[in-house]
């Protein structure tokens, strides 16, 4: 029967069909944005720790989110004062 088979393959289910229509859809939503939610959020907790150890300003703290082809990059710059 695997002629039948190929012929006409069982329907596929559902939830699986679902869940893949989902993952195509949060892929264009992700895509489609300006930015990311979290850099903002991370720019405040890098704050937070690095203001543990020495004194830092919110503006010697740079985060930027580049795209290069199939690749995100996320470059930090922090700059530390003179010991």
């Amino acid at each position: 029967m695997p002629l039948l088979s190929f012929l006409f393959p069982k329907n596929q289910k559902s939830a699986t069909a679902a869940k893949e229509r989902l993952q195509i859809i949060i892929a264009r939503e992700r895509s489609g944005r300006g930015g990311p939610d979290f850099l903002p959020a991370l720019h405040r907790e890098l704050i937070e720790v690095i203001s543990k150890y020495t004194k830092v300003n919110a503006e010697d703290i740079k985060i930027s989110l580049d795209r290069q082809g199939n690749l995100e990059v996320l470059d930090v710059n922090v700059v530390l004062p003179d010991a």
